[in-house]
């Protein structure tokens, strides 16, 4: 078994988007309620979560945009951006939902565990530097991303984003880098419209950005084939001193906001994917930051399934069985990726990586 951390709090429970908002309260809260009967697990650690500091943030957003979100702390519901909004106690736990993941990632350096699941609310990888975006305030991974470049030393990493909703923010944050290597599949055209194939990033970050738009009903087997074919080539390629994952469940078959088809296995299997190649290219580094996903179903069985691959110990029942069928991805099945589709993919890349 691994030792995962898991980062949680009642204060992200406390963060408010507006009267009846997709982004409720009840997302997290269906998800610890389905962790209480693992969490004398002895692979599980449960550390305290930090606040994370001004200077952390303003490693990737203006000084005015953190101040803005500052001056929400104590007021009433505030509008922030016709999606985005925040309460009384917003600004705390948005800093702390940054924090976690600053502090997952001083961990995993310093290799006081094996892997992290920050489970943090409001969401964050639509945030861009100067404004809020898609119910996120300040861009928690790409906050902990930075952190481990400026502050620990990190030379290279790699974000995996499988939310449905393409991560413009992060995307944006590093788009001139090749310190981070950005990999996003999402559902296209979709909020925010951007993650287009032809955005592989500028200047010393060409080809360092990895874009996969995708129609609905792309199922299991179809994201295996993308982790198979696409992500595990293009990261043993790139050889990241770190991984991280934008973990959005949105892709969940019965999501209210989507019309992908994956279940609890395919989130499963993504995580092993992800967790193998982190164990054969940087000594197990891997942290997953909550995003998206809006079924609370799809949210605690897609979080209970990427944490028993994180601890090598299966929370589910049946889950194992299932994970491991999908280890052969088949290709042009019902709902399923289209090898054309991963042709274009390579097409579109080739330039930059061998897939």
């Amino acid at each position: 078994m691994a030792k995962t951390a898991i980062m949680k709090s009642d204060i992200f429970l406390e963060h408010e988007a507006g009267f009846s908002h997709v982004e409720s309260p009840d997302r997290l809260a269906a998800i610890y309620s389905g962790l209480d009967e693992f969490a004398a697990e002895s692979c599980f650690v449960f550390p305290e979560p930090e606040m994370a500091e001004h200077v952390h943030l303003e490693l990737i957003h203006t000084a005015e945009h953190v101040r803005r979100i500052a001056e929400t702390a104590g007021q009433g519901f505030v509008s922030l951006d016709p999606d985005t909004g925040a309460s009384s106690r917003s600004y705390e736990a948005a800093r702390l939902a940054a924090g976690a993941v600053v502090q997952g990632v001083r961990m995993l350096v310093d290799r006081e565990v094996d892997n992290v699941f920050a489970l943090v609310r409001p969401p964050g990888h639509h945030a861009e530097a100067s404004h809020t975006s898609g119910f996120c305030l300040f861009n928690n991974v790409a906050v902990g991303a930075a952190y481990g470049i400026k502050e620990l030393g990190l030379a290279r990493i790699m974000i995996v984003d499988w939310d449905l909703h393409h991560g413009n923010g992060t995307q944006h944050s590093f788009y001139d880098t090749d310190q981070v290597l950005y990999f996003s599949s999402h559902m296209h055209p979709y909020f925010p419209g951007t993650g287009l194939l032809q955005e592989v990033g500028s200047g010393q970050g060409e080809g360092f950005t990895v874009n996969l738009p995708l129609s609905g009903g792309v199922n299991d087997q179809a994201y295996a084939s993308i982790f198979n074919e696409l992500v595990a080539p293009i990261a043993r390629q790139y050889k990241p001193e770190m991984i991280m994952i934008s973990a959005g469940y949105d892709t969940y078959y019965a999501d209210p906001l989507g019309t992908m088809a994956v279940t609890a296995p395919g989130f499963a299997y993504m995580t092993r994917v992800v967790r193998e190649l982190a164990e054969e290219l940087c000594g197990g580094r891997l942290l997953l930051t909550l995003e998206g996903g809006y079924s609370l179903e799809g949210l605690r069985d897609g979080v209970l399934a990427s944490l028993g691959e994180l601890a090598q110990t299966p929370l589910l029942p049946g889950i194992l069985e299932k994970t491991d069928e999908l280890t052969e991805a088949a290709f042009g099945t019902p709902g399923s990726l289209p090898a054309e589709s991963l042709e274009v993919m390579r097409k579109a890349q080739e330039k930059y990586w061998q897939i």
